[in-house]
């Protein structure tokens, strides 16, 4: 099994890349876009990794010549919230700017991996997306880059189905131990996240990378399409 974790490095990606690398006999490549972290993670877990900034279209095709012919699993984990730690901008252009950056970061970065990297999939693969709670909550140009990564999640789905390639976004809430606040999370605020769940705790990168682990299972393989919510019950569906 050949497995591609997008933003592998740290936080969510690392912890699928340690969920597949104990769970299946697979070959496990992560990327992203600092040599130093990727070189960690891949000596710590034992993988390889390969340097690439996944909204630069050159760089994902100098990446495919490194990589396998065929691919089992495709994880599109790079991105996050561009709005944090960039300070607050007036004008048209700053907003421009900050849905522009967010859709390039969640959604370009995905779409053209896939489009590089998707005719490699092998029948019975694995697309996995990951999305956010954002989508949900009206959360700016983040949640609707997130919503739009469902949505063309969707059309893969589709596209991809005949083959017996499932294609899904897993959503989740507030996970701790990641860089995706920047250092901006204070102590209140983390409190109300918690508070905010059903279960009354912090979700973990390990969450998320069961989920991940399942889905790419034999025992997935009728789940497609869809949009799983990691939460503890702050976003709740019907």
């Amino acid at each position: 099994m050949n497995v591609l974790i997008t933003g592998g490095a740290t936080g969510i990606g690392k912890a699928i890349a340690r969920e597949f690398r104990r769970e299946r006999d697979a070959r496990i490549i992560i990327t992203g876009r600092t040599d130093a972290t990727l070189r960690a993670a891949a000596e710590e877990l034992d993988i390889d990794f390969a340097v690439c900034d996944h909204a630069d279209p050159a760089q994902i095709s100098a990446l495919a010549q490194t990589l396998p012919g065929d691919l089992d699993v495709i994880v599109n984990n790079a991105g996050g919230n561009i709005g944090f730690g960039r300070g607050t901008r007036a004008g048209l252009e700053s907003v421009r700017d900050e849905w522009l950056d967010n859709y390039i970061a969640n959604v370009l970065t995905a779409v053209l991996t896939f489009a590089e990297l998707g005719p490699r999939l092998t029948n019975g693969g694995t697309v996995i997306n990951i999305g956010s709670i954002a989508a949900e909550s009206g959360a700016g140009s983040y949640g609707s880059a997130k919503a739009a990564v469902s949505s063309w999640t969707i059309g893969l789905a589709k596209s991809l189905g005949q083959r017996g390639i499932t294609a899904n976004v897993i959503s989740p809430g507030f996970i701790a131990d990641t860089e995706f606040f920047k250092g901006q999370l204070t102590a209140e605020r983390e409190r109300d996240l918690i508070s905010a769940t059903q279960n009354n705790r912090r979700g973990s990168p390990d969450d998320i990378a069961a989920l991940a682990l399942f889905l790419a299972s034999p025992g997935a393989a009728h789940i497609t399409g869809q949009t799983l919510h990691v939460n503890g019950g702050t976003f709740t569906t019907r």
